[in-house]
């Protein structure tokens, strides 16, 4: 979720901010205040993630063993501003935004302890995990969010740093050696190509980076960044997604202006009550002109 977890790197926003929601030691405050808004943006991230994973692994890595016991690293999924987990648990378990929706804020949620909480989660989603499942690492400034993901099997490592203020720490550069594909569902707004470059400079096969931005920001000061590695961000041009509802008439019209002063038509989507994102993907400029993205979401 796009919120002022970050210090904004470019124009300041009018969103509502919902910092309070990221510091608390389990999700359920999160899925109340977000789902009252409709929040979507993971849910629409599911199937693109899944889609993209094993295409980000091919070039040049046939035969690595996922899970590295081949002496190569562990190929892994970086999801940054991970918050709870929440990308990791759609990603390798059986189940739905909604159905997380209907857990968390359920009478029998609202009656556990954190400690309880986090037992029943570790048996609700060993029950429902992937054959598929691929190993997830996250990263967010929230120590308590990073905590939970971890503490309830959602996260195989976390890390609670902010790339925006100084370079990741020795554990978390190695961790992150087999990252095939970074994936981002808020907080685009909030971070720089500083938080990017370190985790894919020296690598021989830079990860791609998958990210749903808002389109009442820009990204261009993460893709310029990128660029001078020689990644290629492309940008669908096709689609966007809903990502919640507006809290107020106030936050529309911020949306609506901003949407417009990027160029873009917020006519039937800022207009109609939601923000949208923007699927932005980037990745060695060769592979994009072999598969373009359009190319790459028409086949997945």
């Amino acid at each position: 979720m796009a919120t002022a977890r970050y210090q904004h790197t470019g124009t300041p926003t009018q969103m509502t901010r919902f910092d309070d929601i990221y510091s608390r030691p389990d999700p359920r405050a999160y899925f109340g205040a977000l789902g009252a808004l409709g929040y979507r943006t993971p849910h629409h991230a599911q199937r693109v993630f899944r889609s993209l994973l094993p295409l980000a692994g091919l070039p040049g890595v046939s035969g690595r063993r996922a899970d590295g016991q081949d002496g190569g690293p562990r190929a892994t999924v970086l999801d940054i501003c991970c918050s709870y987990g929440i990308n990791a648990a759609l990603l390798n378990h059986r189940v739905t935004l909604e159905e997380l929706y209907e857990r968390y804020t359920s009478p029998q949620a609202a009656r556990l302890t954190t400690a309880e909480l986090i037992e029943s989660d570790r048996a609700y989603y060993a029950a429902r995990r992937r054959p598929d499942a691929v190993p997830v690492i996250g990263l967010d400034i929230s120590g308590p969010a990073i905590a939970y993901g971890c503490a309830a099997g959602l996260l195989d490592e976390g890390f609670a740093e902010n790339l925006e203020d100084g370079p990741p720490g020795p554990a978390l550069h190695r961790a992150t050696r087999g990252t095939r594909l970074i994936t981002v569902t808020g907080g685009a707004s909030f971070l720089s190509a500083r938080t990017f470059r370190p985790l894919l400079e020296g690598r021989r096969e830079p990860p791609w980076v998958a990210a749903f931005v808002l389109r009442t920001g820009s990204y261009r000061n993460i893709s310029d960044g990128l660029a001078s590695m020689g990644l290629t961000t492309e940008k669908d041009t096709a689609r966007t997604y809903p990502q919640r509802r507006f809290t107020d008439a106030d936050e529309q019209r911020y949306a609506v202006a901003a949407v417009s002063a990027a160029g873009d038509d917020p006519r039937g989507k800022e207009t109609d009550g939601c923000f949208h994102t923007a699927l932005h993907l980037t990745r060695p400029a060769a592979q994009a002109v072999a598969r373009p993205l359009h190319v790459l979401l028409r086949d997945g």
